[in-house]
């Protein structure tokens, strides 16, 4: 398929640049994958979507405050953290670029980084010189990775994190499906007989990364990293086993599943990297069900959504969005598609 198959024209006006006060109170759109019905209601009546013995399977990746801004000499320097490699190492994008090559010393504040490597891609391995621990350092550094279309500030950056985050931060960007859960609808989602169960997977340059090719099968993904529970991973087979559907909360944890289940076998709790690629033709082994945000036009996104609800589901869904003035992206509405 053609990358152009996938445009669509975005209002600017429905670009969300900040979150509504109550997460839930998000509107839903409902699109039946089977017959491309759609219906309209709020994120606070999730439960009316699914029914007993469905289990909900989310991303707990908690996002770093990635975004660092310093200077090289004169020029003023902004990284985008993007993988931790070990010792103090990390894979950046850097802008500017063409300033900054091997060598260079960037400093942020009380904490210096030297550019160890420029990569085929333009980004940069660089090591960080710190005392104490660095992801307390980013904490007081560091700012949220915001997309590029959000020019509204922040003002509580835990906003940009869903309230189910936890562990050591890792993502660079929020898993933003989940941003309209709290912690009394998870509690209603369960009372009302809906598993729950959580995934790890980081999200990185992939989110970023805008698909050039003409031919969407030419687009290479970049690797990102995954892990699974043995917990979640037999709530995820004993769901299939009985009968019940499996939801994934985001396109990332749709990614983590795919690339993780092997029909006849299941789920395999472990770690590991995917590159996944979803779009339309791909045949999904797992998932039953999708909850997501509405996405920017020709991104691999809109083509994974696509792969699952169908083309014209899909493109009839996002126009129906517009004309309905959802707001849009990652501070925007939300989708279920059952």
């Amino acid at each position: 398929m053609k990358r152009t198959e996938f445009y669509y024209d975005l209002p600017e006006t429905l670009i969300a640049q900040t979150p509504l006060e109550t997460r839930k109170n998000s509107r839903l759109l409902k699109l039946d994958r089977q017959t491309g019905d759609i219906t309209h209601d709020h994120f606070y009546n999730l439960c009316s979507c699914f029914r007993k013995n469905d289990l909900l399977v989310m991303n707990n990746s908690k996002v770093l405050p990635a975004r660092l801004k310093g200077r090289a000499g004169d020029t003023d320097v902004e990284f985008l953290l993007l993988e931790a490699l070990g010792g103090g190492n990390w894979e950046v994008i850097c802008k500017p670029g063409k300033k900054v090559k091997q060598g260079t010393q960037v400093v942020f504040g009380f904490v210096t980084a030297d550019v160890l490597e420029v990569k085929p891609d333009g980004n940069r391995v660089v090591h960080f010189n710190c005392e104490g621990d660095f992801f307390d350092i980013l904490d007081e550094i560091g700012e949220m990775p915001l997309p590029p279309y959000i020019t509204e500030p922040l003002k509580d950056k835990n906003r940009y994190q869903t309230v189910y985050a936890q562990g050591i931060a890792g993502s660079a960007a929020a898993p933003t499906a989940g941003l309209h859960f709290t912690p009394d609808l998870l509690d209603e989602v369960r009372a009302c007989g809906i598993g729950t169960a959580f995934i790890t997977l980081h999200v990185g340059l992939g989110t970023f990364r805008p698909v050039k090719a003409d031919n969407i099968e030419d687009h290479k993904m970049h690797r990102e990293y995954y892990s699974i529970s043995a917990e979640t991973a037999d709530k995820i087979n004993r769901t299939k086993q009985n009968g019940g559907r499996v939801i994934a909360v985001g396109t990332t944890a749709c990614r983590t599943l795919e690339s993780s289940f092997t029909p006849g076998t299941g789920i395999k709790p472990g770690s590991a990297y995917t590159d996944i690629f979803i779009y339309p033709g791909y045949e999904f082994k797992c998932i039953d069900g999708l909850i997501t945000n509405f996405h920017l036009s020709e991104s691999t996104l809109i083509m994974l959504v696509s792969a699952f609800a169908g083309y014209e589901n899909t493109m009839n869904a996002y126009k129906t969005a517009i004309h309905e003035k959802y707001r849009f992206l990652s501070f925007g509405d939300s989708m279920a598609i059952i």
